[in-house]
């Protein structure tokens, strides 16, 4: 038994160890399950916040979702891809930029309030960007025997395709031109009438340029302007400070936390101690394998967890200590305690869980990244303090500290 319980905390000590490491270094050169992995949101990192509204009164959810995931897509091209974006309001969208030092440099790359129209030899507006589903690049034999070649398709919604076809049929032989904003895309000759809401653009394509013309005809696809608002540059060297200072802060509360439960909870709390740095290194793991965006609020989150995890851990010896005093062996102590203490830590986490998850459906920015690391503290709290500190709590009895005051200080015990 003794061999059992020696095994048993090695390994925990092990497991300490090893996400200890993977949190710290990660895995490969990307630094996979590492800090470097973990994302920087913009009051850490500093970056640009700019806010958009909608050049239409009273769009609808499914035109402004459409616009946001449209802008994403946008920043995902342009490897943006740590930005935010999120409705504010009605009509409102805010982009969050960490890492980019000219506020105005990130605006024209964006290109937000950029639309796409198709228009005729006379300049007439024939159909928006609004009008197109998706365009993609391929390869088309465009003429018998020849070789295939790249070309721009395109697949039109229901009302584009109808327009797109009154469109082609009324310009058979002509030219439709193409632009996004001021600027001509192309100009494809119209060969036949089109109604099957699918066209190709051909032209001298290479693969590069078909997958250019492509990008910037889905990205041109916004269902109304967006007026820029406010453009705000966020300093890198503020979130520097507020980052390194909130790290300082959250290793110098963890090591009196630490401390106290080892000194005032003895054994227990030592046991708690080993469970709490598991917790830790399972915590950032976990934020840097789901590549969460970290904010200030969202240290804040984790720290609240670290407490939320000491506090499960309290409520169970403090039971364990009341089945002591009314004359249970050790083990029947620690069996009852942890029944005991079971309701009232789920119902304190459930409680907060819950209202984590109502902040990060409803909350925006900085709050859903608050929300976010709040719900995974929690979620690994509940599996070290009932699972792992139950595991070593056990090994150590199994290990021979079998005499309860090694365990906790009882009452009527002398104060050393």
């Amino acid at each position: 038994m003794k061999s059992n319980g020696f095994l048993v905390l090695a390994v925990a000590i092990l497991l300490v160890v090893c996400f200890g490491v993977l949190s710290m270094f990660g895995v490969g050169t990307g630094h996979i399950t590492g800090l470097a992995n973990i994302r920087q949101g913009l009051d850490l990192k500093g970056g640009v916040s700019i806010l958009y509204e909608a050049g239409k009164p009273n769009p609808t959810n499914s035109e402004m979702t459409a616009a946001i995931s449209l802008i994403q897509r946008r920043l995902d091209n342009k490897n943006y891809t740590e930005a935010q974006v999120g409705q504010q309001g009605a009509n409102q969208i805010r982009v969050d930029i960490p890492g980019v030092a000219d506020a105005e440099q990130a605006v024209q790359q964006i290109g937000a309030t950029a639309m796409l129209y198709f228009v005729d030899s006379s300049g007439a507006v024939l159909l928006t960007g609004a009008d197109v589903a998706s365009a993609k690049a391929t390869t088309q034999q465009t003429t018998q025997g020849a070789a295939a070649e790249y070309v721009v398709a395109l697949e039109f919604t229901s009302d584009g395709a109808a327009k797109f076809a009154t469109a082609t049929q009324n310009n058979i032989g002509k030219q439709i031109s193409i632009y996004l904003d001021q600027d001509l895309l192309s100009s494809p000759t119209v060969n036949t009438a089109i109604t099957d809401g699918r066209g190709v653009i051909q032209g001298s394509f290479t693969a590069q340029s078909a997958r250019d013309l492509a990008t910037s005809i889905s990205e041109g696809s916004l269902p109304f302007a967006l007026n820029t608002i406010s453009v705000q540059n966020i300093g890198a060297t503020l979130g520097a400070t507020a980052l390194s200072t909130s790290v300082f802060a959250g290793i110098i509360g963890s090591i009196l936390v630490l401390l106290f439960m080892a000194l005032f909870y003895r054994t227990l709390g030592a046991a708690a101690d080993v469970a709490l740095l598991l917790y830790i290194g399972i915590n950032l793991v976990v934020i840097s394998l789901l590549r969460i965006t970290l904010t200030l609020p969202g240290i804040a989150g984790i720290i609240l967890s670290i407490g939320m995890a000491v506090d499960a851990n309290v409520i169970i010896f403090e039971r364990m200590r009341e089945e002591i005093a009314s004359g249970k062996s050790l083990k029947a102590a620690v069996h009852a305690g942890f029944k005991r203490a079971f309701n009232a830590i789920i119902d304190s986490h459930v409680t907060t869980f819950i209202a984590a998850l109502v902040l990060f459906f409803l909350g925006t920015g900085t709050i859903k990244g608050f929300a976010e690391t709040l719900m995974i503290g929690i979620a690994v709290s509940l599996f070290t303090a009932f699972l792992v500190t139950r595991i070593l709590v056990y090994a150590l009895i199994d290990a021979g500290a079998t005499n309860p005051r090694v365990y906790l200080r009882l009452k009527g015990e002398a104060k050393s």
